[in-house]
């Protein structure tokens, strides 16, 4: 990985990291590298969720693309994962969209995709990135004769609200109650369009972004104002999407959450009892609980594991031909989509519900948790790696791993997006892992302080 893209593509804090110089360059150099896999190809689309800098982000990426010569089609506010399915149902070059995901809105962030509506392997972030630092030393790569049009066609987006509600197969979700948390982001205009379509009562919080209430304790990072929501307002189930809406978590009658392990259990199980499980296969990353491992065993269905990144999740779902993968944290893929759609998931959930005239929580039952400790210790940037460098601290983790043998498991990794170092423990007693997480988070400040 190099000095820009992270696990999600680039990220920063908006005009500091993310300036409209970088975004102007960084999308001279994504068109041109996308231009040597798809020379036919002649037009690409840009999006951005709500946050104050997108506009101008999006502006310098659509001027700097089209200065190689690509037309572009700007979009405006949409989820993340409408970029990828636009792009295929257009046959365009690519496509880019503007958002920071579940941060703040002071941070923003640049993902590529590529002609299949795929998100960018990390062999092509590094050819763009190469391009880009060979571009600041001086090399030109454009020419007079290299002007694209920019042009705005919203419009289009009500393909993708199509494709949504095709999903439920003619079918409505009538008799279900049903609360939407939009964290003043992406999903703010097309959830309403897509649930009020579907017979549901629906009940929208959260729809109204200012450009710097995204994600603004609300959405899928803060749980708390929908769980309540959901329990005061007597609401079957409700969900909550993060910033762009390429997640989602879910919320039960009783307020409870439902986290990505449960969602993609409980669609697993239905997938499999509809035969549509391929290979009765699910791709996690190393965060989902080794609980949900346990749980599909007594349904005979296999668990592949890759690292985190629902990209990565996509990559061996399509090796394998798989139908469903995700993260715990509430990236869901499914079927022939290419990226993690929280819409889309929340739809599918619901269908579920609809069609076992079961609760949420019922049909949630059969998936067991271990209890989880999750720590996020900050760090600058030169020391996100010493959990793993430094030999005192190696040693205690193995130690720890040791101690809790099958019975629990210990995952220590830098965050790809944000300056942290990640520490996750899970084992059977809460009090036992809560001791291991914190030794391990006071040995890792220990060191960095000494440094």
């Amino acid at each position: 990985m190099g000095k820009l893209f992270g696990t999600d593509g680039i990220r920063g804090i908006a005009n500091i990291k993310l300036t409209g110089e970088l975004a102007y360059n960084i999308g001279r150099c994504g068109a041109k590298i996308l231009c040597k896999n798809s020379v036919n190809k002649r037009k690409m689309i840009v999006g951005i969720d709500t946050r104050i800098s997108s506009s101008m982000i999006e502006h310098s990426i659509c001027a700097g693309i089209s200065s190689t010569g690509i037309d572009v089609i700007r979009v405006s506010n949409v989820p993340t994962p409408a970029i990828g399915y636009l792009i295929q149902k257009f046959g365009l070059l690519g496509g880019v969209m503007v958002s920071a995901s579940h941060n703040p809105y002071e941070y923003n962030g640049i993902k590529f995709f590529d002609s299949d509506g795929v998100k960018l392997s990390d062999g092509l972030e590094d050819q763009i990135e190469k391009l880009y630092f060979n571009l600041l030393n001086g090399d030109n790569i454009g020419n007079t004769k290299d002007i694209g049009k920019i042009e705005f066609s919203p419009d289009i987006v009500d393909e993708y609200i199509a494709f949504l509600k095709s999903n439920l197969g003619g079918e409505n979700l009538r008799g279900l109650k049903i609360a939407l948390d939009c964290a003043n982001g992406s999903a703010y205009s097309i959830a309403r369009k897509v649930f009020e379509g579907t017979e549901a009562e629906v009940l929208i919080i959260n729809d109204s972004p200012n450009g710097i209430n995204i994600n603004n304790k609300c959405g899928s990072t803060y749980m708390d104002e929908i769980c309540e929501f959901v329990v005061k307002n007597k609401c079957d189930l409700g969900f909550a999407y993060d910033g762009d809406a390429d997640r989602c978590l879910a919320v039960d009658h009783e307020g409870n959450i439902i986290n990505g392990d449960f969602i993609m259990g409980l669609i697993a199980i239905y997938f499999k009892e509809n035969g549509i499980l391929n290979k009765n296969s699910v791709v996690v990353t190393v965060m989902s609980n080794i609980g949900l491992y346990k749980s599909l065993e007594k349904f005979d269905i296999s668990i592949s594991t890759v690292c985190v990144g629902d990209k990565y999740v996509f990559q061996n779902m399509n090796e394998n031909n798989y139908v469903i993968g995700g993260e715990q944290s509430g990236h869901i893929i499914l079927l022939d989509n290419k990226t993690g759609d929280g819409i889309l998931t929340s739809l599918i959930v619901s269908k579920i519900v609809k069609e076992k005239g079961k609760s949420l929580k019922e049909l949630c039952s059969v998936i067991n948790e271990f209890p989880q400790v999750l720590i996020n210790i900050e760090v600058d940037e030169i020391n996100k790696k010493i959990y793993k460098e430094n030999k005192e601290i190696v040693e205690l983790i193995n130690k720890y791993e040791n101690e809790l043998s099958s019975n629990g498991r210990i995952l220590v990794r830098e965050s790809g997006t944000e300056n942290l170092i990640r520490v996750m423990v899970e084992g059977e007693d809460i009090n036992v892992i809560k001791n291991i997480g914190e030794d391990i988070k006071s040995a890792i400040n220990s060191k960095i302080k000494n440094v």
